[in-house]
């Protein structure tokens, strides 16, 4: 990376977006364009980051990836529709985002040729069970058929499991209720997931520039946890409460996996103490 040269972030006001922006102008890349559809978030990014482009819009709108891809070096896709349970009911807006907005992405990269394609992936699509999973594999196997074709662009997928305390997540939803005493709703306590500090989420994006292969998926070695261990640790944090046990929900696994060989229940586990140090210090 070029710190001259211009830069697209997709789904930029999100939690991990917003982090993304903050690390690269941190490090001095200033010239950066940001998609996204949150007009109230754009507004706060824009004031948090003044240099910064910003583009408001759909990337399932072709025009709209038009406009912001003619004239960058670089693109890093995070814009998806991610939540897993939401997905199920809302296929056509899942699918409108994940597929037809990674094709429009993707056509830009045919046309421009930018030096490098970063497409943000998750541990959904190694171990199918919901729409959201399948869209994200598609929109893998897109960019390796685009890396076929495109050799000026490095093409990389990052695949992620859990960004800790991203906007949305059940810990949003906990830390508040566990403060007050009240009810908590878990799916299975025996249920393991990969978590990722957003920090760590970010550097594995660079990682993948740097040590990544064209189209094939970049997978961090992770430790991993159970829910009934994070509800512990939560507990223990932010105060006792009461649970509520619902059981999976639809397009959900019971144990995940980063590259389809090792799951989540099989890898090196955080004890509560541990989850506690690495997650929790900083969330309170």
């Amino acid at each position: 990376m070029d710190k001259s040269k211009k830069y697209l972030i997709t789904g930029g006001s999100g939690f991990l977006g917003n982090a993304l922006i903050g690390r690269l102008v941190d490090t001095g890349f200033y010239n950066l364009v940001v998609i996204a559809r949150n007009e109230g978030e754009l507004i706060k990014l824009q004031d948090k980051f003044p240099m910064v482009e910003i583009i408001a819009g759909d990337i399932a709108d072709s025009y709209i990836c038009e406009k912001a891809c003619h004239d960058v070096d670089g693109i890093f896709h995070l814009a998806a529709f991610k939540h897993v349970r939401m997905a199920e009911t809302n296929t056509y807006r899942c699918v409108r985002s994940n597929i037809v907005g990674t094709i429009n992405l993707l056509n830009m990269s045919l046309k421009y040729r930018p030096d490098i394609f970063v497409l943000i992936s998750t541990d959904k699509a190694a171990n199918i069970r919901g729409i959201y999973g399948a869209t994200k594999l598609i929109g893998e196997k897109l960019a390796e058929e685009f890396s076929n074709v495109n050799n000026k662009t490095q093409y990389r997928i990052v695949r992620y499991g859990n960004v800790w305390n991203s906007t949305g997540s059940f810990i949003t939803k906990w830390r508040p209720l566990m403060s007050a005493g009240q009810e908590v709703i878990v799916t299975d306590p025996k249920a393991t997931r990969f978590f990722f500090t957003v920090d760590d989420a970010v550097s594995l994006i660079f990682r993948s520039i740097d040590g990544g292969k064209d189209a094939k998926p970049f997978v961090p070695k992770m430790k991993a946890v159970s829910m009934g261990t994070v509800l512990k640790a939560c507990q223990e944090v932010y105060g006792k409460c009461p649970v509520k046990i619902i059981g999976l929900q639809a397009g959900e696994n019971m144990h995940e996996t980063l590259d389809g060989k090792a799951f989540s229940n099989e890898v090196e586990q955080y004890t509560k103490d541990d989850f506690i140090k690495e997650f929790l210090c900083h969330t309170k």
